[in-house]
């Protein structure tokens, strides 16, 4: 589970660009936790973006 955890750090992270050198050298990330992470991630955003942009449309805010 710590590894999961790295890896989904380790994407989050690269989402913001703020992911240190020392942090990607140190990290033993698995690549089909990277993958499934990375994907996981870019669906959450996007959708959340969808949702977002809904809203504003409907007349929020």
């Amino acid at each position: 589970m710590n590894t999961l955890w790295a890896t989904i750090l380790a994407v989050l992270a690269g989402f913001f660009g703020v992911r240190s050198r020392k942090n990607a050298e140190q990290a033993p990330l698995k690549l089909p936790y990277l993958i499934a992470a990375a994907v996981l991630c870019a669906l959450l955003l996007a959708a959340l973006l969808l949702a977002l942009a809904r809203y504003l449309v409907r007349g929020g805010v």
